[in-house]
Order: C-alpha cells, then sequence, then structure tokens
C-alpha cells in the first residue's frame, strides 16, 4: 500500500480504497468465523450470547485503538456496535438452534 502523499490521481487512489476494502472485508469474514465458533464455545461452558462486560471491553478497545490510530473515537465505536449487536444475533440463532439440535450459524 502507499503512503497517502505518494498517491498522485483519484485512479490510483481509488485503487488504493478499493484493495484496502478487499482486505477490511476479508478481516470482517474472519471475525464472523471466531463469532461462529464463539457459539459453540458458549453453548458447550453454558453462557449467554450477549455478555454487558465484554461488550463494554470491546467498546473501550476499539475507541482507545481509534484514538491512536488517528480515527474519531466515536465513529469507531458505532461501526462496532452495529458489529457487535449483528455478531450477538448470529450467536443467538446458533444457540437457540443447537437448542433445537441443529447447530447452522449462517444467515
Amino acid at each position: 500500500m502507499k503512503r497517502s502523499e505518494e498517491i498522485m490521481s483519484m485512479a490510483d487512489l481509488r485503487s488504493e480504497i478499493d484493495a484496502l476494502d478487499r482486505k477490511l472485508v476479508a478481516l470482517l469474514a474472519r471475525r464472523a468465523r471466531l463469532i461462529d465458533r464463539a457459539a459453540e464455545l458458549k453453548l458447550g461452558e453454558g453462557m449467554e450470547a450477549r455478555i454487558d462486560a465484554r461488550i463494554a471491553e470491546v467498546l473501550a478497545n476499539v475507541r482507545r485503538e481509534a484514538g491512536r490510530n488517528g480515527l474519531e473515537p466515536a465513529l469507531a465505536e458505532g461501526i462496532w456496535r452495529e458489529l457487535i449487536e449483528w455478531s450477538i444475533a448470529r450467536e443467538e440463532r446458533a444457540l437457540a438452534a443447537a437448542g433445537a439440535g441443529n447447530l447452522d450459524l449462517k444467515e
């Protein structure tokens, strides 16, 4: 990846953004697979999908990392809140399905 000041045209800028978006999607897909595993482990340990203390911890970590990296912490928190709620809903579906004898994590 080029440093932003090395990009000299909109075409190059768009290419860099597109490459970054592909990486972000791959990372989000990896995170989703980890959420699937979390649901399996929570089932085995008798845990609920929503754990408020963990949510607070994740959000604090995200705000801190955003600040360190020059991203507005409130923006990062908003994005992660959406991601967290999606993840919890995914885990809840998996836990409910497992209770019915069908552990299917896909939407």
